[in-house]
Formats: structure tokens, C-alpha cells, sequence
């Protein structure tokens, strides 16, 4: 019976990969099952997302296709290949707003991500029964000014330990060090509320009401040493006009959120996400 991998490439477009990439899965007597690609003008960088059904091992996969590829495979390139069926380890990090949370678990729970959870981390207890009540095992990790490097150094062993391919910041408000933005660089998202102009600092909501803007939405970005500058992976809005309070804002920002970030989630699990300079190439 066949097993299907997932196969992703990143690399400077030239004349003949996509012939190489189907001869290296012929090799293996594979089927290519679906495939998206795009080059990007700016940086004439190729991307490509394939499925292939094959008995082949995905190390027998990859060895075949980078054999086709040959000096095609510049030193920025990256070849991945993965089982379909692998699903990503990912650790959550919240803070006291447990919106994001609960609908990622729910999700999880009910099969509509393909990830595992192995712990919640928490620089607050709040979200505690939420994680028992989903039998996640909680770590309660406070922080302040002077535990913040022990603090991040703790989630650095977690990361480690728990073999972790990504970490979701589902409405973590602590700034991340650029050390640990380093460690985790490509593997942390980000859900930050999205405004013209971008209100910063407490009760943003309540800011944007007071100025009367006309959309509230959310962003889900790659988390980086600069803050919320990072690749940018969904975005949504909702429109809002004078009769909204800001109690309604909030409420509405915060379905929002929930749902951009469980979008770039579920596109980050099933490798639909590929990095481009500061912008990012989603398949759909």
C-alpha cells in the first residue's frame, strides 16, 4: 500500500525543475497525488508543494528528487519531504485571554488539525481548567523582569525536549527576547490584532472605538526579533461602523483572532506555508 509524503521546495527558478522533481518520484515508482507551485517575480524564487504516493521512505524520496536536481539545488535552496500522516508537535503559549486556545483545542480535539499538543505553557495559571479539561498536561512559567532569561530559557528546553516543531503564540503578551526569537525563528506564529492605525499598548479595542475606525481584523505572522514585523501567513477583517460599542469590538476582534490564527495553523501543519525573504508563499 502506498504512502503518501509531502514534498516541498524552495529554490532559485531555473529551466528544467519541475521535470527533475517528477523524474526524482518516478524513480521511486511514485504518483504525484497534487502539486501547486508559484515563482515569485521579485526574487525569481521557486516554491512548490507536492503530495506523492509511494512506498518509498521519504529519505529515499528526497535523495531521488535531489539526484534529479542536481546543481539546481543552490545553497539557499531547502527540499523537504514528510509523511502526510507525520502530524507536527506544537506547543501553545498563552497568557490570561483564552479565546485563541479554546478554539485550537476544539479543533485539534475534533480532527480538523493535524497537530499534537503535548503541553500548554502559561506565565499565568488562568487558562489552567481549559487545559485540564482537554487532559494537556500545563506548565505554569512566570516571568518578570529579572526571571525573564531563566523564564525563556526553561521554554528553550521544552522546545528541545519535546521534540516541538512549532510554537503558537495564542495570545501570549510577553515580548519574546531576540535570543529566543532566534532559537524559534521559522517555527513561531503570532496572532496580533490589525488596525489603521495600529493602536499599540493596553485595551486596543477600546482605543480603536474611541477614534471610530471602520474594520477590525487580526494577523497571523512569523514570529521575529522584530516585533510584529514578521512574515505575514493570514489575515482577516470585519467591518464596523458607529453603532458598535467597543464591548461589541472586542468581541468581534476576538472571533477574529481566533480564526486567523487557526487558519495559519492548519496551513503551517500541512506545509502549505513556505518563507520568501520577509513574505511568505501559502498554498491553498
Amino acid at each position: 500500500m502506498s504512502n503518501r509524503h509531502i514534498l516541498t521546495l524552495t529554490c532559485t527558478d531555473r529551466h528544467g525543475i519541475v521535470h527533475a522533481v517528477t523524474a526524482g518520484v518516478l524513480d521511486v515508482d511514485g504518483n504525484i497525488v497534487e502539486n501547486t507551485q508559484f515563482t515569485d517575480p521579485e526574487t525569481a524564487t521557486f516554491c512548490m508543494r507536492t503530495v506523492v504516493a509511494t512506498e518509498a521512505e521519504p529519505a529515499v524520496v528526497r535523495d531521488a528528487v535531489a539526484g534529479r536536481l542536481g546543481d539546481r539545488l543552490d545553497s539557499a535552496a531547502e527540499l523537504r519531504v514528510r509523511p502526510e500522516a507525520q502530524r507536527p508537535k506544537v506547543l501553545i503559549m498563552v497568557s490570561k485571554f483564552d479565546h485563541c486556545l479554546v478554539d485550537l483545542l476544539y479543533r485539534w480535539r475534533n480532527g480538523m488539525l493535524a497537530i499534537d499538543i503535548p503541553l500548554i505553557v502559561s506565565n499565568h495559571t488562568d487558562c489552567q481548567p481549559v487545559a485540564g479539561r482537554y487532559d494537556i498536561p500545563f506548565l505554569h512559567l512566570p516571568v518578570t523582569r529579572g526571571t525573564k532569561t531563566e523564564q525563556e530559557g526553561r521554554i528553550r528546553q521544552l522546545v528541545e525536549s519535546h521534540e516541538i516543531d512549532l510554537v503558537v503564540l495564542a495570545r501570549y503578551m510577553q515580548i519574546l527576547s531576540d535570543d529566543l526569537c532566534s532559537f524559534l525563528e521559522g517555527r513561531a506564529i503570532n496572532i496580533h490584532h490589525s488596525f489603521l492605525p495600529g493602536f499599540k499598548g493596553a485595551k486596543p479595542y477600546h482605543q480603536a472605538h474611541a477614534r471610530g475606525v471602520k474594520l477590525v481584523g487580526a494577523t497571523a505572522h512569523f514570529v521575529t526579533a522584530d516585533l510584529d514585523e514578521g512574515p505575514i501567513i493570514e489575515q482577516e477583517v470585519a467591518r464596523v461602523n458607529h453603532t458598535h460599542t467597543a464591548s461589541q469590538l472586542v468581541e468581534l476582534g476576538q472571533d477574529t483572532e481566533r480564526i486567523v490564527l487557526a487558519r495559519a495553523v492548519r496551513a503551517y501543519a500541512e506545509d502549505r506555508v513556505l518563507r520568501v525573504g520577509d513574505k511568505t508563499v501559502v498554498f491553498s
